[in-house]
Formats: structure tokens, C-alpha cells, sequence
């Protein structure tokens, strides 16, 4: 702290102790402004060195909120400086010509207190300006989460929905607004379906950003599809897609199942990428995980994906799960979630049978709109969570 530049001011009746005062001050570099009240004091002034008698009863508390003020008194009893104490002036010194050493060191402690609670203030004001910008941000980027998040959910297909005897139907439920999470079904003529569940890493604006792309692809490869060599089409849409995200070069990839059902043969064809948990087929009694597996889907370059079959009975069920359901089941290790998982959809014949167990088993998945899954009144999911359930044939259209 440069003293030289602090201006004292010294209020005290005329005469030679104000004088003496005011030498004192003043051997410590500083400059001083002697005055007998508290009106028109220079600009610039620093600190008051106040005389409990000079200064009239009620102008203390106005003295108290103007500036740093230091009082000083020739006895601990006057009466004036008990005034100013109970006016809020604590600093004081008695019989200040005779500790001149310790008047100025408080002088000093008290300008640089002062200077410290002002920039505490500056610095509260400034952080009270951010936290509202903050809160401003943060509002329109939880309003553009929630557009995207309506914007994703009508890109998703109607549910429930029959396709020639199947039955197709799904559980959203992002871990916030956006998910990561994303499927389709379609119907492509009497004889075949084809459906997908993509479970694309991470969640939130980029995961979904990437959803949007795999609808737009497998709508437009679905499109240029011939019907022909339906076993070919689930690797060829999957190694497709792998080029594609490569190329984007947006540093995520997804995990991936690719199905066609044909509904004459009554066969699933079927292709999938690192699908966890694999899916669950139900049929005759008995549920298997399907056979097969898969690079992910946009890590590695030139990637073959199998082309898989299996049969179909009359009645089956067919589930697929993100790998948020197994964050939502009890268990210390993968192997315990997944046997959890299989039990669970062992027990379940509809989709809402099995997401009511899933719900016994974590409170985040309770009291949730069935009608919009991206429910704002419970807390985040650890991870976005899907599962899609197909079962067939006799279902009526």
C-alpha cells in the first residue's frame, strides 16, 4: 500500500492537539486534512480520525456509514465515545498522543480493512451478476434441452403397433431430455418388417444429435431396399452406418441390432453390433439371449457384421434393453444385473409387467407419465433407458 497517496482527515476542535494529532499522522507519510466537523471533507479522503468531543451525538451514525472512522478520546469514560461506540464505531484509541506508534498502525489496519470489504463487495456484486447470467444460460439451455427432447420423442415410431400379426412396443425413458437411446419399425409390404434399437454412447444433445441421423439413413436405405435377400440387409445397413459415423468424425459410435421379420417364412434375419444386454427371446416356455456377436457400430473402420437367423414360433416375445435397465437392477457385478434382467422378463408378458418390476427394483423408474417418459418430476437417470418388446404372429392389425 502506497501511505503517501492516503488522505486523512483529522476532526477535532482547533488548537494544539488537533495540531499534534495531525503531525503524528503525518510522520507516517500520510497526508492530513484537519477539520472541526464532518462537513465538506476533501474527495479522496480515506479514513476519518475522529475526537469523541468534536463530533455532535447524532452525526455519528451518519459518520459510522460514510467512511472508515477511527475514534479517539482522552478517557475510557467519556460519555461522547460511548456515543459513537453504540453508533457502530469500534475502533478507537485513548489518549492517542501518547501511543502515536499504535495510532497509525491502526490507521493503516483500518484503511486496508476497508479496502478488503470493498472488494468483497465488488466481488459479491460481480459474482451475483454471473450467478444471474448463469441462471439465464442455464434456463435457455434447459428450454432448448426440452424443445429437442419433444422434437426426438415425435421422431420415434407410434406405440403399441401391429405389423402383420406383430406386435411391436417400447419404454422411452431418457436419462434427462435428450437421450442417447433411439428405435423404429416399420412395416416394408404383407411379407416383411424391419426394425432397429440403437443405443448410441453417452446421452444428452450429441448422443440424440446422432439418433437423428440413424433415423434419416435407415429410412432412406429402407427406401432403396428391393425386398430381396432380407438376410443381407440387417450386416449391410450396420457396416453402412459404421462408415458413416466414422466419416462424420464425431468421436461416438453406438451399439446396434438390425432385424427383419419375415412374416411369411415366420423368420427373424437379424444383424447386431456389441448389443448389452443381447436380446431375449421367449418361445415355446423358453428364454434364450439370441445367438451372435458384433464390433460396435462407428470404432473401427471396415467392420463385417454377421447375417444371423433364427425361427420363429406363433407366439413369441422378443426383448431389447439399453444397458441402462442393468444400472437401474440391484447386483454388484454384470453377470449378477443380467441374471436379474432375465428373471424379470421371464416373469413379464406385457411391456408394463416388466416395467413395474423394474420400478420395485429403483425408486427413479416410479410414478412416471406412461405418455411421455422424459417425466421432469423425477430426478435424472444414471443413463438413458429403453426397452422394446416385438411378439407375434396373432396379433389383429
Amino acid at each position: 500500500m502506497d501511505h503517501a497517496k492516503q488522505l486523512i482527515a483529522v476532526i477535532d476542535e482547533p488548537g494544539s492537539e488537533r495540531d499534534a494529532l495531525a503531525e503524528a499522522i503525518t510522520c507516517d507519510g500520510m497526508w492530513v486534512f484537519a477539520a472541526d466537523n464532518i462537513d465538506h471533507l476533501p474527495v479522496g479522503t480515506a479514513l476519518i480520525v475522529a475526537h469523541a468531543r468534536a463530533v455532535p451525538r447524532q452525526q455519528w451514525s451518519q459518520l459510522a456509514h460514510r467512511l472508515p472512522a477511527l475514534v479517539v478520546s482522552d478517557t475510557r469514560q467519556d460519555a461522547d465515545l460511548i456515543k459513537a461506540i453504540d453508533a457502530g464505531l469500534v475502533d478507537y484509541i485513548v489518549h492517542p498522543l501518547g501511543h502515536t506508534e499504535l495510532l497509525r498502525r491502526m490507521i493503516r489496519k483500518a484503511i486496508e480493512l476497508h479496502q478488503l470489504a470493498q472488494e468483497r463487495d465488488r466481488d459479491r456484486q460481480r459474482l451475483a451478476e454471473l450467478n444471474e447470467s448463469l441462471e439465464t444460460h442455464l434456463a435457455l439451455l434447459r428450454m432448448d434441452q426440452q424443445s429437442g427432447g419433444h422434437i426426438q420423442r415425435r421422431l420415434l415410431p407410434p406405440r403399441p403397433k401391429v405389423i402383420s400379426g406383430v406386435y411391436y412396443d417400447y419404454w422411452f425413458a431418457p436419462s434427462l431430455y435428450l437421450s442417447g437411446d433411439f428405435l423404429d419399425y416399420q412395416r416394408y409390404d404383407d411379407r416383411f418388417s424391419v426394425f432397429y434399437f440403437a443405443d448410441v454412447s453417452g446421452h444428452g444433445a450429441s448422443s440424440a444429435f446422432v439418433t437423428v441421423l440413424l433415423k434419416y439413413l435407415c429410412n432412406r436405405w429402407l427406401n432403396e431396399w428391393d425386398g430381396q435377400d432380407p438376410q443381407a440387409l440387417p450386416p449391410r445397413w450396420l457396416s453402412a452406418l459404421n462408415r458413416e459415423l466414422q466419416d462424420t468424425d464425431i468421436g461416438k459410435h453406438a451399439t446396434l441390432f438390425v432385424g427383419v421379420i419375415d412374416h411369411e417364412e415366420k423368420t427373424l434375419h437379424y444383424s447386431l453390433g456389441a448389443q448389452l444386454p443381447m436380446p431375449l427371446l421367449m418361445a415355446d416356455g423358453n428364454l434364450t439371449r439370441l445367438a451372435g456377436e458384433g464390433m460396435p457400430v462407428g470404432l473401427f473402420p471396415d467392420v463385417e457384421y454377421p447375417s444371423l437367423s433364427c425361427p420363429l414360433p406363433a407366439d413369441f416375445r422378443l426383448w431389447l434393453c439399453s444397458d441402462g435397465v442393468l444400472e437401474c437392477l440391484p447386483g454388484k457385478t454384470l453377470d449378477t444385473r443380467l441374471t436379474e434382467l432375465e428373471q424379470l422378463v421371464s416373469e413379464s408378458v406385457t411391456l408394463e409387467q416388466l416395467r413395474d418390476r423394474l420400478a420395485n427394483t429403483n425408486s427413479l423408474l416410479s410414478g412416471g407419465d406412461e405418455e411421455d417418459e422424459a417425466n421432469q418430476d423425477r430426478d435424472a437417470l444414471p443413463d438413458d433407458l429403453t426397452i422394446m418388446m416385438v411378439s407375434g404372429f396373432g396379433h389383429a392389425d
